[in-house]
């Protein structure tokens, strides 16, 4: 699945210097694609494009929340690709505070990278994708974009709002074969954003790292934390023939979590 090496995909990844970003790069670049890692962290794109070592790599310095950054990207991956027909937008950020210490300028930033800036760079790429006969997007939501979480107001308000996108995007690109879904994990403790959040639980509970994962895990239906490769093989499938009568969808990488309600003493 996904492993065309005579008819390569031409990816853009953003958020592409870490977390799933870095992990789907590398799966693209495995299956024999080309890709481009779009990050705002000069430094990680750096040290990203030592560990992937591949000539179908390109890194892209891109701040999603800039309109001409996003433009910008697209413009180099047309050039260096010769087109594009696969965006993943995987740039995100999380703040935990609470309700009554949010900042306008907390609020600000995480609706600008999460919602605002998946929306500029599905804008940018929607030409290219569109002209190319087999686009594909696919967001990044969570299971915050589900359900609501103290402490991460912000957070679950900009991934909501990529669910809606996702939607949109789907009914007005159809028409030229474009495919656009959305996969929403639960959180992966390893990723960067996942260990943030786990420091945070340490700080807000006193509780041992071990014994926050342990109950995370203890939460879930199949009784295990997802990993990274859980989700980077749901963002594959997207991206697979075997989907290509998809669209709009939000699949829920979630151990069924937030599709099943436990029963006590089971």
């Amino acid at each position: 699945m996904l492993d065309n090496r005579s008819n390569p995909r031409r990816a853009l990844v953003t958020g592409g210097a870490s977390g799933f970003g870095l992990a789907t790069a590398q799966a693209l670049l495995d299956r024999g694609h080309q890709v481009a890692i779009g990050d705002v962290d000069s430094r990680q794109l750096k040290c990203a494009f030592q560990t992937l070592k591949h000539p179908d790599l390109l890194p892209i310095e891109l701040d999603v929340t800039s309109r001409t950054s996003a433009r910008d990207a697209v413009e180099t991956c047309r050039t260096r690709f010769g087109g594009l027909d696969t965006l993943i937008n995987s740039a995100g950020v999380i703040h935990m505070t609470a309700l009554e210490e949010i900042t306008e300028e907390e609020w600000d930033h995480v609706i600008d990278v999460d919602l605002k800036g998946t929306f500029l760079c599905s804008q940018a790429a929607a030409p290219l994708l569109r002209r190319s006969g087999r686009g594909r997007i696919i967001n990044i939501g969570s299971d915050a974009a589900r359900i609501g979480c103290p402490q991460i107001v912000p957070y679950c308000a900009a991934k909501f709002g990529v669910v809606g996108l996702t939607k949109s995007l789907a009914a007005e690109l159809a028409t030229d074969g474009v495919t656009v879904n959305c996969v929403s994990p639960v959180g992966v403790s390893t990723t960067g954003m996942g260990q943030f959040v786990l420091r945070r639980k340490i700080e807000l509970s006193g509780q041992t790292p071990e014994d926050i994962v342990a109950a995370t895990a203890a939460e879930v239906p199949l009784q295990r934390n997802p990993t990274t490769a859980d989700i980077v093989n749901a963002i594959l499938f997207f991206l697979a023939e075997e989907s290509a009568f998809l669209t709009g969808v939000v699949l829920d990488v979630d151990g069924g979590m937030l599709s099943i309600l436990p029963v006590r003493g089971t």
